[in-house]
Parts: structure tokens; C-alpha cells; sequence
């Protein structure tokens, strides 16, 4: 029996001679301007040989494609990396949240996960070829990335969080604001709210297993929530421990959101990868920042677009107020952390604003005194470097061929990033530019 079982496997995994002998699937790409390595000086006419996915060879000038392979011309654009969005909610309606307070009795997860579907085409299609979900249904999100990976569904490569880890009546607790019967369905459902130190360290192994390839908590309250108690600090140092330590121990980054100083200093303190918004910053904090190595994920347009939705009435009462406080506060703390040199990998909380729409962060980035060129790398090899992905983020030989082009250079303008016309994804083409 035990023979039958091997044989029976070693026969459905096997290769099919077809595949085994296959032609190699060859790209050659012809760049007019190259940004190779963001934060360097972009290189001329360059062609790109990309092979099976990968980057083979960067040859300058425009190499003819050799037989068999497929010309890219892109001549006439500016080349560079596939962007990283570090901070996104891919799950359910995004930046629409009247229609979602609408629909909420009438939706399930099975639609979600078809919007989620759409958010990741959309996401794609904006150039951002990788991305981390922050915040989502767990078993979706991982079907959703495995999909991704196995090429049949179109979207970014994701690396997910699952649900954010939270304590009782925190930002991350699905029953705020809910009613009774509601709320207490939805408690007995959650495995990621955790209060005292040995539970949060089940609620990290919990996401774990349940497909986490990063880890999330709330230090602090949140705009979103509804919920009125602020956006002040809501774990104790011992349960922020807790979380990283067992994160750390089970080989994932840990990401913290959170807007207090109190709350971002503690996370600091704890060892965490990455503060997410960082909204109020003071000297001591940025300081933190510097000495344990961590990075701002700075989020800009989710504040401008929550205090939007909120003072258009598409967000209930108890959010306004810590709309408003967040809106005012972020512009003044971020233009210090980046001034003082603090580690900036681009995100943008998008699933609050629209998706698709992630490259206009770039703009208030740089509005705020990051120039085109950090903005870009933000966006790129530091998000990578976050990430710890090394296959992503330059473009080089060995590399993951994650590439896109624009019209014009970016940095002269940054906003020429919100108008994509060319995407490859892991090697496949995305999105072509249009014939003339």
C-alpha cells in the first residue's frame, strides 16, 4: 500500500516531457532612461535581457533582440524598478466607506475576496508589483497571494499580515461601536485580540498558522475605529515584547501601527521593524528611530483622505475628532524624521484612500521634504530592504524582473508616477504601452 501511495505521487508530481523541454521564455527590453538603482544617477540607453522571469543582463545602447525573443520598445520612456506599497488593505470595498456601511448586512467574505481580487489588478496595473496587506481576512489574503503566485490570478506579489493583533476594545477589535448581538458574535470569533502578554504571544502563533508572513499590532488607538478613546497608547511593554519577540522567533517582521508618541516610543523600544503613520513625533522618538535601525512606513494619504470621508459624513461620529487630530499633526512629524535622516519605506494605508491611486502619496512625500530620488527609492530598495527581499527593488542581473515605465522623468516629477504605462510582473507583462 505504502509502494502504491509513492508511486502514485511520484507520478502526479512529475514533470511532463513538454515542460521539460520548453524554449527558456525570453524578453528583451530597450530603455531610454534607466533608474537601475534608485538613488543613483539613472543610466542612458539600456537594454534589459530578461529570461524565465529574471534579469539576465543590462547591456547599454539597444540590443536586437536575439531569435525567438520578444522586443519591448521603450525608447522613448523613463524605466525603473516595480514599486512597493508597504502598507495596504487589498480586502473588501476600499476608500468608499459610506458604501460599505451600506452594504454591510448584505456582504460576505465571498465578496470581499471578489473585490480583493479586482483591488490586486488594480494595484498591478498602478505599477506597484509587490505589496504587504496589512490588515484582512487571513485565509482570504493567503489564497489571494497564492493565487497571485501561481499565475492565476493578475495582482502584486502580496506578503500578508492577516488580521492585526489588538487588546480587548483596541483599534483592532472588530466589535467596537458594534451592537450587542453583533458584537458578541464577532468576539467569539477573534483569534487576534489578545490582553496580557502569554495570550498576545498566542495571538501571533495564531496569524502564523493561519498563513502571516508579517506581523501587525495596534500600539495605539486609530482613526478608523469606532470607538471614542483616542489615538493614544493601548498595549502595555510587557504584550508589545511579547508580540515582537515571538514574531522575531518565528522568522517574521513585525510592523507596528500607531499614532502617540507613547505608543511609537514603546514599539521602538520593543524591537519593532516598522512604525506605521508615526503621526506624532518628538525628538526622542526620531531619535529611536535612528539607533534601532527601524523604519517609517509614513501612510500621508490616509489621514487626508479619512478627514475627507469624515467631514463628508461617510464615517461615524467617533472618528472626526481623531481625523482631524491626525490630518493636522502627521505633515509637522514626518518633515522632522525626514530631515533628521530616519528610515522611510514607502506606504499608504490604500483600502482608506482608493486603490490604484497609491502613487499620489509621492507628491505630499516630497511635499513635506523628501526629494524625487528618496521618494523613489522609498518606493523601491527601501521597501525591499524592509521587506527583506533582495530579488526586488534594483534592477540587475539575478534579479526579479519587476519592471515599469513612464513617460517622462520622475524625478523632475513625481507625480509621473500616477500615470503608469508599462508593467512587467515576475518576467510577464502586466500592461503594455499603447500602440502609436
Amino acid at each position: 500500500m505504502k509502494t502504491a501511495i509513492l508511486v502514485a505521487l511520484a507520478a502526479a508530481t512529475a514533470i511532463p516531457a513538454d515542460a521539460q523541454t520548453a524554449p527558456p521564455v525570453v524578453t528583451y527590453i530597450q530603455a531610454g532612461t534607466l533608474l537601475d538603482r534608485p538613488g543613483q544617477a539613472p543610466r542612458g540607453a539600456t537594454t534589459i535581457i530578461v529570461r524565465d522571469g529574471k534579469i539576465v543582463a543590462l547591456r547599454d545602447g539597444f540590443v536586437a533582440p536575439e531569435a525567438g525573443a520578444t522586443l519591448v520598445d521603450l525608447r522613448t520612456a523613463f524605466v525603473m524598478p516595480g514599486m512597493v506599497d508597504m502598507h495596504v488593505h487589498l480586502w473588501g470595498i476600499g476608500g468608499d466607506p459610506m458604501r460599505a456601511r451600506l452594504e454591510a448586512m448584505t456582504r460576505d467574505r465571498f465578496d470581499d475576496e471578489m473585490t480583493a481580487v479586482a483591488n490586486a489588478r488594480q494595484t498591478l496595473a498602478a505599477g506597484f508589483t509587490s505589496v504587504r496587506d496589512l490588515g484582512g481576512d487571513p485565509r482570504g489574503i493567503r489564497a489571494l497571494r497564492d493565487a497571485i503566485d501561481a499565475g492565476a490570478i493578475e495582482g502584486p506579489s502580496i506578503t500578508n499580515a492577516g488580521e492585526m493583533i489588538s487588546v480587548t476594545g483596541g483599534h483592532g477589535d472588530g466589535g467596537n461601536g458594534l451592537a450587542e448581538e453583533f458584537a458578541d458574535m464577532v468576539h467569539g470569533r477573534e483569534v487576534n485580540v489578545c490582553n496580557g502578554p502569554d495570550d498576545c504571544r498566542r495571538a501571533v502563533r495564531a496569524q502564523v498558522a493561519l498563513g502571516a508572513r508579517v506581523i501587525k499590532f495596534a500600539a495605539t488607538g486609530g482613526v478608523l475605529s469606532n470607538v471614542s478613546g483616542g489615538l493614544g497608547r493601548a498595549m502595555t511593554a510587557d504584550e508589545m515584547r511579547a508580540i515582537i519577540d515571538t514574531a522575531h522567533m518565528l522568522g517574521r517582521k513585525v510592523a507596528a501601527h500607531s499614532h502617540a508618541t507613547e505608543g511609537t516610543r514603546a514599539a521602538l523600544e520593543a524591537g519593532v521593524d516598522s512604525i506605521e503613520h508615526g503621526t506624532f513625533l518628538d525628538d526622542e522618538t526620531i531619535r529611536l528611530f535612528k539607533t534601532r535601525g527601524a523604519y517609517l512606513v509614513p501612510t500621508e494619504i490616509a489621514p487626508v483622505a479619512a478627514l475627507a470621508q469624515a467631514r463628508g459624513g461617510a464615517l461615524p461620529p467617533a472618528t472626526i475628532v481623531k481625523a482631524e487630530s491626525a490630518a493636522a499633526a502627521m505633515a509637522a512629524s514626518h518633515r522632522r524624521a525626514y530631515a533628521a535622516g530616519v528610515k522611510v519605506a514607502f506606504g499608504t494605508d490604500t483600502g482608506v484612500s482608493k486603490h490604484g491611486d497609491n502613487a499620489t502619496e509621492f507628491a505630499l512625500l516630497v511635499q513635506n521634504g523628501l526629494t524625487p530620488a528618496q521618494a523613489i527609492a522609498a518606493a523601491t530598495s527601501g521597501a525591499a530592504d524592509l521587506l527583506g527581499r533582495d530579488d526586488i527593488g534594483t534592477l540587475a542581473p539575478g534579479k526579479t524582473a519587476d519592471i515599469i515605465a513612464v513617460r517622462g522623468s520622475p524625478l523632475d516629477d513625481v507625480n509621473r508616477l500616477t500615470h503608469v504605462d508599462f508593467v512587467m510582473h515576475r518576467g510577464v507583462v502586466a500592461k503594455a504601452v499603447a500602440a502609436k
